[in-house]
This record gives structure tokens, C-alpha cells and sequence, in this order.
């Protein structure tokens, strides 16, 4: 395939099949498509032996030639997998295993007749099924990054074609000038993805006109992605990674470039596996190689796998692993669209940033642009976690409201309990109060609260989470990620966590406070590189809204979470305890002592606070204070 003629073959036929799954039409040669979710999540419940049964059910039943069935990329809802929809119904089946495929095949595939009991509960209404598509968790989403993924087959690239895939490439290389493909950009007012948010296309003006002479310029994707909680970039990289490489090979164009490098953490498999599998097809196709659609312009990428170190994230230490060295940061001015990979001119964006590229090219600029606020454009691809219901993967406008996000689409938090926080930007971010619950997301918005945009973890907290632990948690992630180049991060942040640490265990003073802030701004300002001076966010936040609770562990020496150990308390109620020994038989320490039918009582000396007196009594006569 090395003409736009070839290309737009393959799409018209591909697109008639793919038609199926998403606007029910009735052109495919197959009767039904039964799409299975292949991400990491489902991969770990089961969905690769869901498949085999499932190919041999439709063999045996004879109606494998009437039946597609497909691996896909992420569908969403990640706590539901393993996955399984039926097209072109839009019928959704959650937590498929292996035991439900012979009456699912029987009843839905063969007779027409889908299985309520094995549906996710949402899509029924009494003898109504509605599609995935009409539930609150899809609705209110709007898919752009995420076009692609659980639709297609991520490792066929004719479904990727069908799907408009490398029209873009197409038109930027024969409709328009590399100066045309940047304003392009500049008009979507797309921001980079990964963090910072800075302007997309005023980084490759930058990388383009900074040295136009230069003899070699490098197109890099930043695919490390490290935040805890964090798994937007693996999921499009499983999902449809034909975008990225099609992305990448359009920067290349607009800035002068001929070589990639996809820079992706080696502990995202079946990420590196389908990358892998994509390059090699597109190279097959003409799609990256030398005279790409006869333009005379030469394109390749080649991927790089990271060892997990979480600074790495940071540009320069990235390009600094992949030209073979230990993965620290580099001082700038210069930046890296004057002296990036090599010291040659560079630009780096991540995954969902390239994502969103082919189609901003060929929907035009203003078509991003008017979605989203007027400072941050387009959408935005956040991992819902943490205290909340439908745990998984979304994609919103920008200024959609974290209320809209919690309650609308991740379904609210779990048991009835209240939302008390959520932290955004990972271990780089701030946690937003339930005072800020109706604050619309952006990046200037989240900025203004203490917090930032960061890659898209948003992990959900409700009233049992600790603040301070919170804090702690995230600052001792990043001592253990601190490269140690530089003095402020390595030594600040150690000393900011031993802080944290002695106010967890009741030790900490009034003092300790004051002085963790100094440090906070400290290490803030004078840190060599991104990892440093966003470390103290976390902490800076959390005082900044819950400062009642670092008081409470200092002057009360409690914890009002309840949740740190060492400022916990085991006591037995006696008007309700009825003696029936039952927290006695299962406390590993052997800390409960009394008779039967008789009150008992805990040694404080022994007490190891693990709770599991609490959960085996059927009295509530024991409380944790």
C-alpha cells in the first residue's frame, strides 16, 4: 500500500464492516461481531480463555463462519472485565467466565435471545436492554483519544484504516505545508497531555524554526507513564496504537524530522507487544519507511523500553535513557527543541497528546478548539480509582465538573459513604477538598486549588481516608523515585517524609508543621527538574485544606480517619459485648481475654490494631477510636 488510492480502498471496505459496532449497520458479512476486551485488566480476569471457549462454542454449534469474534483494546469500565459486547445490539455482558460462553452462544448468538442474568445490571430495564452506550458511565463521555479503543482490532491495521486510520498522514503530506500541519495545531489549542500543559503546537513551531538548519531532528513519545493509579497512556497503547505511530510520523513531517523513538515502560506487555506489531504492519504498508505515499518524505520509529524509574517522565532524563545512560534529568535553557536526544533538535509528547493529532488534522483545528474551556481545549482521558464505583477509564470535555465525573459517571462512592477528596496529577498533584467539588477541570482551574492536570490519575477518597497518610503515601513514592542528582529533592524530600512520618506515629509537634512547610517551598523552587519541585504538591494541599487533621495527630495524638496504627485504640463496649468469645478466637496476638457470656477486654500492650476483632463481631461491641 504506498498510494492514497490503495489507503482509501482498504478504508472503504474495512469501514463497512466496522459499521457494525458502532452505528448497527447491517452491511457486514457477519451476522454478529462479539468485540472481547484484551487491556491488562481484562487480560488478568480471564478474557484470553473466555475467548478460546468461546471460538470452539461457535464451532461446535456450526456458526463460526456467521460470527466475528475480536480482541480489543479498553472498553472503560475496567472493575467489570472480563468484557464481552454482541454487535450490533450493543449488548453488553460484565464479569464473563469461561462457565456462562455455552449458554451465552446457545441462547444470544444461535437463538437470538440474550442472557439477562449474565448482562451488566444497568443495561437491563425489565424486558428492555439498552446498549453500553446509553448508560450514564458513556453518555456523558466524549471519545476522542479513546475513538478507537475497545471498537477495534488493535493489532490489524486494516481495522485501524477503517476507521479513517493514516488519512491524516495522507493529507498533511499532499494537502499541506509542514507551517500549515503546526498552525493546525496552534488553532486546536491542543496542551500537552502528560502534565505541564504546554501548548502542543508552539512546542513543534519551536522544534521546526529554532535550528532550521539542523542536519537530523527526533520525533519522541513519552509512553513511561508512572503515576500510581495512572493507566491512560497503556490503554490507548493497547487499545489502537496505529494513532500514535501515525501521530508521530505527522510531527515528524511538520518539524523536519525522519526518526522516532517510543519511549514505553517495560512492564506494560501487552502495550510493547501490540506497539511491536503495529510498527512492523505499518513499515509493511509504506505507512513508515522511506517515501512515504511517493512524497518523498522518510519516516521510522523505534521503541525503547524503560526500567520503571518514574523520572524518566521528566523530557530530558527520558532522552537521556534512551541515548543509553542512567535516567537522570539534564539543567535547562537549553530545552529540548534546540538540544533534545542525541543534542540534536527534539520534541516529546505522550501517548494521549498524540492521540489526539490524526483527527484534529483532519477535522480542522477549530473543531478541537471548540470543545472544552477557552484556556484548555478538547477533552481529557482520566483512570477513575480509589473509593469509587465504576473504577475505570474516561473521557470528558475539558470543564467538565469533578461532581459530573465522581457521581455522574463514576457512579458516586462505594457504601454510602461521603466524598471527602480527590487527588489529581499523581504523586506531582494536590488533592481536591469537597469544598471544590463543583470545580470545573482544567488546567488553570486545578492550578488555582493547589493542584494540576498531571497525566489523568484521579483517585477518589472518601471520609475513612487519612489525609496525612495520603500526604505520606505520595512523598514516599517520590523519595523512592528521586534519581538523587540533585540536593534540594534528594535530601528535602527524605527529610519532608520523616516529618510526615513521626506525625503518623503520634511523635510529630507543632513545629514539625511549620518546618515541613519550609521544606515544601525549598525543595519547590529549587529542585533541579519536574519530579522535585512537584513533589511537596501532595503535602502542600493537604495542609492547605486539612490542616485540622495534621493538628489533630499532633496536639490530640489521634487520627481522625482512624486509619494510622499507631494513634488507634482497641476498646470493648461491655454493655454490648455478650462474651461469646468469637474476637477472642481470631485475634493473632492474643490480646482479648474473658469468659464466656461474660464481658471481655483488650490489652492495649498486645493489641497488634489489625481489625479483625472488628469484623468477626456480630455486636458492634468493639470500637476503634
Amino acid at each position: 500500500m504506498k498510494t492514497l488510492e490503495e489507503l482509501n480502498a482498504v478504508r472503504e471496505k474495512m469501514h463497512n464492516e466496522i459499521a457494525v459496532r458502532t452505528q448497527g449497520a447491517s452491511t457486514s458479512k457477519y451476522e454478529k461481531h462479539v468485540l472481547v476486551c484484551g487491556g491488562t485488566g481484562c487480560t488478568s480476569s480471564g478474557s484470553a480463555q473466555v475467548i478460546s471457549v468461546l471460538e470452539d462454542e461457535l464451532k461446535k454449534n456450526g456458526i463460526e463462519d456467521k460470527v466475528q469474534v475480536v480482541r480489543t483494546g479498553c472498553f472503560g469500565l475496567c472493575a467489570l472485565g472480563p468484557i464481552m459486547i454482541v454487535y450490533p445490539e450493543g449488548t453488553f455482558y460484565s464479569m464473563v467466565n469461561t462457565d456462562e460462553i455455552p449458554r451465552i452462544v446457545k441462547e444470544h448468538l444461535v437463538e437470538g435471545n440474550p442472557v439477562k442474568e449474565f448482562l451488566y445490571e444497568e443495561t437491563v430495564c425489565g424486558d428492555e436492554i439498552t446498549a453500553l452506550d446509553k448508560t450514564n458511565f458513556y453518555a456523558k463521555q466524549k471519545r476522542v483519544a479513546l475513538r478507537n479503543c475497545g471498537i477495534i482490532d488493535p493489532e490489524c491495521v486494516d481495522e485501524y484504516i477503517g476507521r479513517g486510520g493514516y488519512q491524516a498522514l495522507g493529507k498533511a503530506l499532499t494537502q499541506m505545508t509542514p507551517e500549515e500541519v503546526i498552525q493546525t495545531i496552534l488553532d486546536s489549542g491542543l496542551r500537552g497531555r502528560g502534565g505541564g500543559g504546554f501548548p502542543t503546537g508552539m512546542k513543534w513551531k519551536l522544534a521546526r524554526n529554532i535550528v532550521p538548519d539542523a542536519d537530523i531532528k527526533y520525533v519522541c513519545c513519552n509512553a513511561d507513564e508512572g503515576d500510581p493509579g495512572a493507566f491512560m497512556d497503556r490503554s490507548v497503547l493497547e487499545g489502537d496504537p496505529h494513532v500514535v505511530l501515525e501521530a508521530m510520523a505527522i510531527a515528524g513531517y511538520a518539524i523536519g524530522a525522519s526518526q522516532g523513538y517510543i519511549y514505553v515502560r517495560a512492564e506494560y506487555p501487552i502495550a510493547v507487544k501490540r506497539l511491536e506489531i503495529a510498527i512492523n504492519q505499518a513499515r509493511e504498508i509504506g505507512m513508515l519507511g522511506k517515501d512515504i505515499f511517493g512524497t518523498g518524505f522518510d519516516f521510522d520509529i523505534e521503541l525503547r523500553l524503560g526500567a520503571g524509574a518514574f523520572v524518566c517522565g521528566e523530557e530530558t532524563a527520558l532522552m537521556t535513557s534512551i541515548e543509553g545512560n542512567r535516567g537522570e534529568p539534564r539543567p535547562r535553557p537549553p530545552f529540548p527543541a534546540e538540544k533534545g536526544l542525541f543534542q540534536k533538535p527534539t520534541i516529546l509528547n505522550n501517548v494521549e497528546t498524540y492521540a489526539n493529532i490524526p483527527n484534529i488534522i483532519l477535522k480542522g483545528g477549530e473543531w478541537f478548539a471548540s470543545m472544552g474551556t477557552e484556556k484548555s481545549k478538547g477533552t481529557k482521558v482520566f483512570a477513575l480509582g480509589g473509593k469509587i464505583n465504576n473504577t475505570g477509564l474516561v473521557e470528558v470535555p475539558m470543564g467538565t465538573t469533578l461532581r459530573e465525573v465522581v457521581e455522574g459517571i463514576g457512579g458516586g462512592i462505594p457504601n454510602g459513604k461521603k466524598f471527602k477528596a480527590a487527588q489529581t496529577g499523581g504523586p506531582s498533584g494536590g488533592c481536591i477538598p469537597a469544598e471544590h467539588f463543583d470545580i470545573p477541570i482544567d488546567y488553570d482551574n486545578l492550578i488555582k486549588i493547589g493542584s494540576m492536570m498531571g497525566s489523568g490519575g484521579l483517585i477518589v477518597m472518601d471520609e475513612d481516608t487519612c489525609m496525612v497518610d495520603i500526604a505520606k503515601f505520595f512523598l514516599e513514592f517520590t523519595v523512592d523515585e528521586s534519581c538523587g542528582k540533585c540536593a534540594p529533592c534528594r535530601i528535602g524530600t527524605k527529610r519532608m517524609y520523616e516529618i510526615l512520618d513521626r506525625i503518623t506515629k503520634g511523635q510529630g509537634t507543632l513545629e514539625d508543621i511549620d518546618k515541613l512547610e519550609q521544606l515544601c517551598f525549598h525543595v519547590k523552587t529549587n529542585s533541579l527538574c519536574g519530579l522535585g519541585q512537584t513533589a511537596p504538591n501532595p503535602v502542600l494541599s493537604t495542609l492547605r485544606y486539612f490542616r485540622d487533621e495534621y493538628i489533630a495527630h499532633v496536639v490530640d495524638k489521634k487520627c481522625p480517619a482512624g486509619v494510622c496504627k499507631d494513634l488507634l485504640q482497641y476498646t470493648i463496649i461491655e454493655d454490648r459485648c455478650k462474651g461469646c468469645t468469637a474476637c477472642a478466637r481470631v485475634c493473632p496476638a492474643g490480646a482479648i481475654e474473658g469468659t464466656v457470656r461474660s464481658p471481655h477486654t483488650i490489652d492495649t500492650t498486645k493489641c497488634l490494631k489489625c481489625g479483625a476483632c472488628i469484623e468477626k463481631c456480630k455486636f458492634c461491641a468493639i470500637i476503634r477510636k
